[in-house]
This record gives C-alpha cells, structure tokens and sequence, in this order.
C-alpha cells in the first residue's frame, strides 16, 4: 500500500495557538474574521502568507494541500489559483459545497482548473451539516435532503465531464446537454466525507476517497467497513483517507508539552461559545468528534493527556475548533506508529494540519516523514533475501513528492 500526505492550508487564518473557524465557531469568537485563539498571535490568511504555507509544503514532499470552505474561510476556488503559479506540482484539493451553485458549471470550473494547472485539481465534497451556513448562503434545504441533492449533483458533474452531451432529470436538477469544452485530463479525483445514514450510499456511489475524521481507530474501522460494504454492493472500490492535526517533536514529552501549551492559551470563554455552536450543529461527524473530549469538558480537567483518547491521538483541537478535532501528539517514532496503525485498517491517505502550518510542517516533514521510509527501506531490506515470502507480507510504501 502506498501512503500519500496532504498538508493544508488555512484560509481561515494561522497561528500559534488553536486557530478556529471554518466549519461551525461563530464570528466573534476570539480573534478576527471568526475565528479562535490569540488575537496578538493571529496571521492572516492574505495570499503572501498562504503562498508560504503552499510552498512550504510543496518543498517537504506533500501532494497537496486541502482548502477549506465556509463562511469563515477565503474562498477556496479563487485562493487555490492564485496559488498555482506560486507553486510548481502542488496539487489543491478544494473544498466545495454542491447546491451553492449549478452542478454544470462547477463541472466547467473544475476542466477549466485542470487545464490551467496541469492537472492539480481534486474536489473536496462538503454536503454541509450546518443549517444556520447552510441558509446564510440561501440554502434551505434539511440536513438529508442535502445529501440527495449531492447525489444527483456529483451524477450531473460526472456526466458533464463524458465524452457525449449528458442529461439528467431528477428531484433537484434537471439540464440537457450538460458538457464542457474538453473534458479534464485527469478527471479529477473525488473526496468525500459523511458519518451519516444519509452521506454513507452517496459517499459509497461517488467517492473516490472517503474521508473521515480523526476517531480511535477502532471507530475509523467500522466506518470504514461499513462504506466497503456499500461501496462493494454497488460493484465499486474507494480508497480512505483521514483527516487530522499533528503535534510531533524529538521527544514524546516535549510533542506533549507542546500540546499542554495550546490547551492553555486556550480562554475558556472561547472553547464554551464553540462549544455551543458545535452543540447544534446537523452535522453527525461533528457531533462525533464533541462526544470525543466530553469526560474532560464534564471534569473541568487541565492535563493535555486526560485529552489523549486513545495512544498518541488527542481530542484537544476540537474543544475550540469545529470540524477536525484530534491530533497525532508524540515523539516522531510514536507518530509513525499511530499512522501506521491507522494504515493497517487501510487509510491511505493523510491530510494533516497543525499550528502554525509552516513550522509544524517542518517538524513532520523532517521528523515522520524519514522516519516513514527508514522503517520501509528497513523492511525492504529484510524482505530481498526472500523473494517467495514477499506477497505474504503486508508493507507501507511512503510517497512524498520532492
């Protein structure tokens, strides 16, 4: 199995503290433009700044970088193009939302991003599981109802990209003749996420990765099985990738006191107003990653580790910040072995973040990501003097792109 690593890119702001925002954290909590953390720390999200993140990530040997949406965020299109030319082979998993706008012409942004950049466009589904956003940008739809439109949105922007003129008529799009110009070359790859019972058949139908958030891997197991079991039944393969933070240093107690410094310049007014705001969200995903750090919310607890949900993953992130709420936290090693873990239940993908977005780049791309291949060169080795064992055993192969 290959492993791939996506960075990301804050479009909602930076720093060096739990920068919120982007998904469910209200305007007003914290520091400017809706998000959270120290106002005094907060770097904003111009295109200089998230030009330096892109390249930053570029250089250490991620494939791409995910772009979030939201009310909160700079728009993820207009943001990711400006960056192609700051870069050289990044690609740009933008994140959108079907039904904001017609499914044809997302399909023609999407062609015409492709030719433009080469090829370095893959789209991150986002149904949306916040009615309050949701009807901000005109969208009154109820939380299952938007997942069938997806549906029947990702049916139209596939059929668009075809070789033939497409049609469809359905409960929420009806188009003739549905085409681009010349149709993108590579079609661009589909990442999708949803806890739901209404996102897992569409997820199942569409996705060419699924998506899913930083859970115990016994929880990502079960999710994972189930779209398998979906997918299968459809006579379809999908890949897995996991979305998460990461706090890694040279030792284990200093990647943890680290972590018990962004707990602290954490005010708890901040993490009561997100808390609200994440209480009510649709969202079932996100309602999972609450229910993560409830027993330390409930205790009034302080110690970073009575945050540490399973070994080396950390439900801190998610006390302020909507969406994504856990971190890989350890030494390089210890990291290593929690991915490798996560890769074992067939995720093969790791879109991580952590604060700010280029030193904790470093720290990864210079501690895990060697690391990583020292353990597959290792087992590479010990595997050639056997060469009619080798399909018995079940290796990683790390891809960075230098």
């Amino acid at each position: 199995m290959s492993l791939r690593f996506h960075w990301f890119l804050p479009t909602t702001g930076d720093g060096r503290t739990v920068v919120g925002g982007g998904h469910s954290v209200p305007k007003g909590v914290g520091v400017p433009d809706g998000t959270a953390g120290t106002a005094d720390q907060f770097r904003a999200p111009d295109i200089d700044y998230l030009a330096q993140v892109a390249r930053t990530a570029e250089h250490l040997g991620f494939e791409a970088v995910l772009t979030p949406t939201g009310t909160w965020c700079e728009d993820a299109w207009l943001v990711t193009a400006a960056l192609i030319r700051e870069t050289s082979g990044l690609k740009f998993l933008v994140a959108f939302r079907p039904g904001l706008i017609s499914p044809t012409l997302a399909a023609q942004m999407a062609a015409t991003y492709q030719r433009i950049s080469g090829g370095r466009l893959a789209l991150n589904v986002v149904t949306g599981g916040e009615a309050a956003e949701q009807r901000r940008f005109g969208d009154h739809l109820g939380h299952d109802e938007r997942y069938a439109r997806t549906d029947e949105f990702l049916s139209v922007v596939r059929g668009a990209w075809g070789a033939e003129p497409f049609d469809f008529t359905g409960a929420h799009y009806q188009v003739e003749g549905a085409t681009v110009r010349t149709p993108p070359e590579p079609v661009p790859e589909i990442y999708f996420g949803g806890s739901s019972d209404a996102a897992a058949p569409v997820a199942a139908r569409h996705s060419d990765v699924y998506l899913t958030w930083g859970e115990p891997p016994g929880q990502v197991a079960a999710k994972l099985d189930r779209i398998r079991e979906l997918a299968r039944a459809q006579g379809r393969t999908v890949r897995f990738g996991i979305r998460l933070h990461v706090v890694t240093r040279d030792t284990s107690e200093q990647a943890w006191s680290e972590a018990g410094r962004l707990l602290d310049s954490v005010d708890p007014d901040s993490v009561a107003q997100a808390q609200r705001a994440m209480a009510a969200s649709e969202s079932v995903g996100q309602r999972r990653m609450r229910s993560l750090h409830e027993r330390y919310r409930a205790g009034g607890g302080t110690d970073p580790r009575e945050l540490e949900i399973h070994p080396n993953l950390w439900a801190g992130v998610g006390l302020v910040r909507g969406g994504a709420g856990t971190a890989l936290v350890g030494s390089h090693s210890e990291v290593a072995d929690l991915i490798e873990e996560y890769a074992a239940l067939g995720v093969e993908e790791f879109i991580l973040s952590g604060y700010p977005h280029i030193e904790e780049a470093y720290w990864f791309g210079e501690g895990v990501l060697p690391e990583l291949r020292r353990r597959e060169a290792t087992a590479a080795a010990r595997r050639r003097p056997n060469w009619a064992s080798r399909a018995a055993h079940h290796r990683f192969q790390v891809v960075t792109h230098e």
